[in-house]
């Protein structure tokens, strides 16, 4: 799996991430862990990305395209998306 550096992601934000919902987003870096499928327990530094947008078909194809690329782009063998409804204002 590859490792994604800062400037690596900055890029990817700018590049793939933000033409897609220029609104607006939120991203952090964390530090990440799992159970690889042989039991041993994995870590590795990575980012999160919170996009708010509205329940569309073009807005799911634009996150799916986004996944898509982080994946291929970064040897990524999956990508955790939680979908949740909120009701926000500004």
């Amino acid at each position: 799996m590859g490792v994604v550096s800062v400037e690596e992601w900055s890029a990817f934000l700018g590049g793939v991430v933000t033409p897609r919902f220029p609104q607006g987003l939120s991203a952090w870096q964390v530090a990440g862990q799992w159970k690889s499928a042989d039991g041993a327990l994995m870590r590795e530094n990575s980012f999160v990305l919170n996009v708010v947008h509205p329940e569309s078909e073009a807005a799911e194809r634009a996150i799916q395209a986004i996944v898509g690329e982080y994946k291929a782009r970064f040897q990524q063998g999956a990508v955790l998306r939680v979908k949740s409804y909120a009701c926000v204002s500004f």
